[in-house]
């Protein structure tokens, strides 16, 4: 394949969603995220066992309501929204003059792969690539997970491309005005809530224990995000959602936070949570349907989810912003 020196590849990549709400394509991506060795780090002769006896018999079939009740038209909002993100990023590089880009969606698990991304690039003689994992906090679980899966696919080829890994971007200054922009628009449609909560996806205590940053970077952006938008220690509190197994995850839990807000008298919340570029089960569902439920029966009367940056104009703008300094030069 001839060469494309003037092209540059660029990976939007997300976590994944299954193909269908159905129990087959659930337990399909199911068995695919849990088997990778960053997400759980157990002994694989001992967790595989686990999954496969224990968990993908059963869990797949209490989730397809979950999946069912979030589904679009068009199929998983996680995947509508990465596809809008890449064709609005396209729109916006063309407005520019920049025509120098090739954008590429690409999950980690589930459909479009990492693989047929890369190997979209190859058959466009793309051989400089920028890697963009869509979160803004690293952790091993999630931001290694993609290196591994490109580094996989990589061995298999003769000609290795050039690549430029985006790590992290918790504390970057778009990030963080474009998520008090979306703040300061829902409090201009509603009066703003007794409490912003800040809920961050959790993991496992024991991956930071052996040096992941996600924790202290989810800190960071929390503090910053209170700083731009000029709030008080009480008028703000960070968390983390979606447990899995027994094991101690970081804390404060969300769930626990929200019951215990509403319990000491917190009449409403407000919650955003800056972690997940793209609205998907785990905000949608888990954050608007779940949690909400457990603050009203705990006594809160009112609460209300702050959406995701998804394909918003200050998405854009940060996406571009990372893409041009990541590829500056090149």
């Amino acid at each position: 394949m001839k060469e494309n020196s003037e092209k540059i590849g660029v990976l939007i990549v997300n976590l994944g969603t299954p193909e269908k709400p159905d129990v087959a394509s659930i337990r399909k991506f199911l068995k695919q995220f849990l088997s990778d060795p960053r997400v759980v780090e157990i002994p694989r002769p001992i967790w595989l066992t686990i999954l496969n006896a224990f968990i993908l018999p059963f869990r797949p079939a209490k989730l397809v309501h979950s999946y069912q009740s979030i589904w679009t038209e068009k199929g998983a909002p996680l995947l509508v929204i990465a596809e809008s993100q890449r064709d609005k990023l396209q729109a916006f590089f063309e407005q520019s003059e920049q025509n120098n880009y090739e954008l590429v969606t690409a999950m980690t698990y589930g459909e479009p792969s990492i693989p047929s991304a890369l190997k979209q690039c190859e058959q466009k003689g793309i051989y400089k690539i920028l890697v963009l994992p869509m979160y803004a906090q690293y952790s091993g679980s999630t931001t290694a997970a993609i290196f591994d899966a490109i580094s996989k696919e990589l061995q298999t080829w003769r000609r290795i491309p050039e690549l430029r890994f985006v790590n992290t971007f918790y504390n970057n200054d778009s990030y963080i005005k474009g998520l008090a922009a979306t703040v300061k628009q829902h409090w201009k449609k509603h009066t703003a809530a007794k409490k912003l909560l800040m809920s961050f996806h959790g993991v496992p205590q024991s991956y930071v224990d052996k040096g992941d940053p996600y924790y202290d970077e989810c800190v960071a952006t929390a503090k910053l995000l209170a700083k731009e938008l000029q709030l008080n220690d009480q008028q703000w509190l960070f968390s983390f959602q979606s447990r899995f197994g027994k094991a101690e995850w970081i804390k404060p839990y969300t769930s626990a936070t929200l019951k215990e807000l509403a319990e000491q008298g917190t009449s409403s919340v407000d919650i955003i949570c800056p972690g997940f570029s793209n609205d998907c089960l785990e905000t949608l569902e888990e954050i608007e349907v779940e949690n909400r439920d457990i603050f009203m029966n705990a006594g809160g009367q009112d609460y209300r989810y702050i959406p995701a940056l998804n394909d918003s104009p200050e998405q854009i703008n940060l996406l571009a912003s990372l893409i041009q300094k990541h590829t500056h030069s090149w």
